[in-house]
């Protein structure tokens, strides 16, 4: 979708970006996944980019999600500490996410 300016100029709409904690590559939001937390204190992944809360972004690198879980650039985002069940949970989640990306790209 375009949106005009004065004088009958058409510029394009700009796409939001963003930029992934772990390689710090700037990169369209919609090309990156991101990762809420809750109100509970619980790191979760945000499907829809639409959650409330705290977010952070990762892109579908899987050195980038293990730089991010192993470490500690998400309590750094998130300014939390992370429990292991969470980051074990993260690291699944993670993994078959980008799996499904992965094959959705080659077809």
């Amino acid at each position: 979708m375009k949106k005009r300016t004065s004088g009958n100029q058409i510029t394009p709409r700009r796409k939001p970006q963003r930029t992934c904690i772990a390689c710090r590559n700037v990169r369209e939001k919609r090309e990156l996944v991101r990762l809420v937390r809750t109100p509970e204190g619980v790191v979760t992944l945000d499907e829809t980019g639409r959650m409330p809360g705290r977010g952070a972004y990762l892109c579908t690198d899987p050195v980038c999600w293990e730089k991010a879980v192993k470490g500690n650039l998400l309590e750094h985002a998130f300014r939390i500490t992370i429990k292991q069940e969470n980051r074990t949970a993260l690291l699944q989640r993670g993994k078959l996410l980008l799996e499904e990306k992965t094959i959705g790209q080659s077809e």
